[in-house]
């Protein structure tokens, strides 16, 4: 990558995690995109000493050392990990037209903002494209010849999007009663027990009852939103993020011994290979579906026998 400067905006989603964010920032800082956009949670109150780790991270950003224009969007209470990025992501997208996005827990490997790049240039103007990944959980099975493929889901550990894109996100599914209704799942996943699932997860989310009365994800309804648009991700052929964050300090992904954790990130070769068409991998959908989204363990435990009823297991 020799000569080349990456021209897009970061935006970087920060809490508590001080040893996490110094290591993404670094990557970012390797980087250095001409705008950070950073947005930040406030401390919990009921969290003895959460207040100095949340100033502890945010102080790492006044290390910004390269041409970079920096806005922060800090909040002084906290919002929770589903709004706070949520609405902080709503803010870089009024600003500007895309953006790469960064968790501090998602260290890139140095060729994801390039491959982002490339590909927000390259899809810019395709409505049908609605998101760039940076990961790869396919383990090396439903290998590609070319540099990426096109999936239904939208993994956010690491990716990239544009305005046009982020204006179809709905906090609330509003739009959820109706697909439910009409049984639209199963028409854009087109497997009966991927479209159950997310079924339930839909319904929770808009309930408010997924994860307590504020929903703590994002990611859930960015997905859904994504899938009822018929919009696709692009997905490298090689992993280019590490998790770091399956720790103790973690809200969702705490086990360690999580097949996702400490994934390798690895380097993607440029020029990039482009598909010359744009078909989803279904059976790399269906392992992401079986592996990432396999609600049966842990769901069954949670709502019994409805869901045992729903998912006939």
């Amino acid at each position: 990558m020799t000569n080349w400067q990456l021209t897009v905006p970061v935006a970087f989603i920060i809490f508590n995690r001080t040893q996490a964010t110094k290591k993404v920032f670094e990557a970012i800082r390797q980087a250095k995109p001409p705008q950070l956009f950073v947005i930040a949670d406030g401390p919990r109150a009921n969290k003895p000493g959460e207040a100095e780790k949340c100033a502890a991270a945010r102080a790492i950003i006044d290390r910004v050392d390269w041409d970079c224009e920096v806005f922060k969007n800090y909040s002084d209470e906290n919002l929770g990990c589903g709004l706070r990025p949520a609405s902080g992501l709503d803010w870089v997208f009024e600003q500007v037209e895309e953006a790469i996005i960064l968790e501090d827990d998602c260290l890139p490997h140095p060729s994801f903002f390039k491959f982002c790049e490339t590909l927000l240039n390259k899809y810019r103007n395709d409505d049908r494209v609605m998101a760039i990944c940076g990961s790869n959980l396919q383990f090396g099975e439903n290998q590609t010849n070319y540099s990426y493929y096109f999936s239904h889901y939208s993994i956010c550990w690491g990716w990239a999007s544009w305005r046009r894109a982020w204006k179809f996100f709905d906090f609330n599914l509003k739009l959820w009663p109706e697909v439910r209704d009409n049984n639209l799942l199963i028409d854009t996943l087109q497997d009966e027990y991927s479209a159950k699932i997310w079924h339930l997860i839909a319904q929770q989310t808009w309930e408010k009852t997924l994860h307590g009365s504020v929903p703590d994800c994002w990611d859930y309804q960015w997905t859904f939103n994504n899938f009822i648009q018929r919009g696709l991700s692009i997905v490298p052929h090689k992993n280019l993020i590490a998790n770091i964050g399956y720790t103790a300090e973690a809200t969702h992904t705490f086990n360690p011994e999580s097949r996702f954790n400490q994934m390798v990130a690895e380097e993607v070769s440029f020029p990039l290979r482009h598909p010359s068409y744009l078909i989803r991998n279904v059976n790399a959908d269906l392992l992401v579906q079986n592996t990432l989204y396999d609600y049966r363990p842990k769901l069954t435990k949670k709502i019994g026998r409805k869901l045992k009823k729903l998912l006939k297991v």
